[in-house]
């Protein structure tokens, strides 16, 4: 079976997990989850969730050879998701959107007899502009009786980090990067301020919920004597409780450092404009599948990609822009742009088990086409970045890169500069583009009207080798 590899993400599940066979991703369904499975498939749960845009459809399939055929009952194969990305760079508005969309489907799978297992926030994808399950296993058939036993999974993984980027900092969202299983409630409840108690869904749900948790891990309590009768009535209720102490979570996002960025820049119309024109032609000539615009402030420059039906990550460090993105994506009802929060001087790393449950930014290229448009002289000047690493870091997440230069006369530059020390006596075109021809071909280099900046269009020394 040279050719399987497991998808090192599912392997705790004991329902079945993920495979690859050469470029094709499948499923294992484990015959420990077989009449669950077949429930999920036959009772009308599937076919409603796939009719109403809910999860990633899959179809099953024969003559794949399982990797452990001993514990096989099923072999399917999931839609492929162009690019996973997690909850950690997700901005407010999509996390309560995750949270939401978990909670329709804990209630939907009690109308056909299930009940939702897991409320992991890792099992949600935002793919082809809505928000979907991953997991066709993440159903279990009801018991009357029984609680959610996926409730401080979901307080874990979605309203605490919710009330804590609402009540302090959008960026402790980075909260769950650290804690990969969900932001324990003990903690949750120490970082709130005292006035989240006066919200009764807070209270309940995140201050109440981590005392009872503390009081049965200090008295040593099995689940068994823990879980209660609980009617599915109550769990309706406790359903439609969390829905509505979501929603009533919120932030701004307008006012922080970059959201206003094309209300404060130096550009003239024209220049703006030209600049717009000379990307465009730029994409058009490269003619990607997939591009990463890093620094994608609100995404201007990005739809220029996603319009063109080119599937477009628009990574930007700051969360009210990339909610300023995603508020529009979500009214254009685009189905081919995908905004995230990512800082690149930190940019997300491997973790989990072995390094290997969740994939480091770099792991999840390299794309087509990259756009670094207006970033360098952040990341040179405000980060002290040099332009060869600056270079090195490009090469290795793309095959052609579309970068503008800007110089030290830019006011952009000069505001970057009155704070500090002017030591980048590199920082030139020619000092740019001796780091840059390291690792690139310049394939195309245009001045911007009414500007001193430069757009090039760099190819990857050995793609545009191994092509020529």
């Amino acid at each position: 079976m040279s050719n399987y590899h497991t998808e090192n993400a599912s392997f705790r599940d004991p329902s079945g997990f993920l495979f690859y066979k050469e470029d094709s991703l499948y499923r294992q369904v484990n015959r420990v989850y077989q009449r669950h499975y077949d429930h999920l498939m036959n009772s009308g749960l599937y076919d409603a969730l796939v009719d109403q845009n809910l999860i990633i459809p899959h179809e099953e399939v024969k003559g794949i050879e399982s990797t452990q055929p001993d514990s096989c009952y099923n072999i399917i194969k999931p839609e492929r998701v162009p690019f996973i990305a997690y909850p950690y760079e997700w901005c407010f508005l999509q996390l309560r959107s995750a949270a939401l969309t978990t909670l329709r489907l804990a209630r939907m799978a009690l109308d056909y007899g299930m009940i939702l297992k897991d409320a992991s926030a890792y099992n949600l994808a935002f793919h082809n502009g809505r928000w979907r399950l991953l997991d066709s296993l993440s159903f279990e058939i009801y018991q009357e009786g029984e609680p959610w036993i996926a409730y401080k999974q979901f307080c874990q993984h979605f309203l605490g980090p919710l009330a804590l980027m609402t009540y302090k900092d959008q960026r402790m969202s980075l909260l769950s990067r650290l804690f990969i299983d969900g932001v324990p409630l003990d903690i949750t409840a120490k970082l709130l301020p005292f006035r989240s108690k006066l919200r009764f869904g807070l209270l309940t749900h995140i201050h109440l919920h981590a005392k009872t948790q503390t009081k049965y891990a200090d008295q040593g309590e099995s689940r068994e004597q823990v879980n209660r009768e609980f009617s599915q009535q109550s769990l309706q209720n406790l359903l439609e409780s969390l829905r509505n102490t979501v929603k009533g979570l919120s932030v701004k996002t307008d006012g922080t450092e970059w959201a206003q960025y094309y209300q404060d820049t130096n550009y003239s119309e024209n220049a703006f404009t030209g600049k717009k024109s000379v990307v465009a032609q730029l994409i058009d000539q490269v003619q990607p599948e997939t591009v990463w615009d890093m620094g994608a402030n609100t995404g201007e420059f990005s739809r220029l990609a996603s319009e063109r039906g080119i599937y477009t990550i628009a990574f930007d460090v700051d969360p009210g822009a990339v909610s300023q993105n995603y508020i529009q994506v979500r009214k254009d009802r685009a189905e081919n742009l995908y905004p995230l929060v990512m800082d690149l001087t930190n940019p997300s790393p491997a973790l989990g088990w072995a390094h290997e449950e969740r994939q480091s930014l770099m792991a999840r290229g390299p794309v087509d086409l990259v756009l670094a448009l207006a970033l360098v002289h952040h990341l040179a000047i405000s980060n002290n970045v040099p332009l060869e690493t600056l270079a090195q870091f490009f090469s290795q997440i793309c095959e052609n890169l579309i970068i503008e230069f800007v110089p030290k006369s830019d006011s952009q530059v000069q505001r970057l500069l009155l704070s500090r020390e002017d030591i980048f006596d590199n920082y030139t075109v020619a000092g740019f583009e001796a780091a840059f021809c390291q690792k690139f071909d310049i394939i195309e280099e245009t001045p911007l009207v009414d500007s001193e900046r430069i757009i090039y269009l760099l190819r990857v020394k050995h793609s545009y080798n191994s092509i020529t």
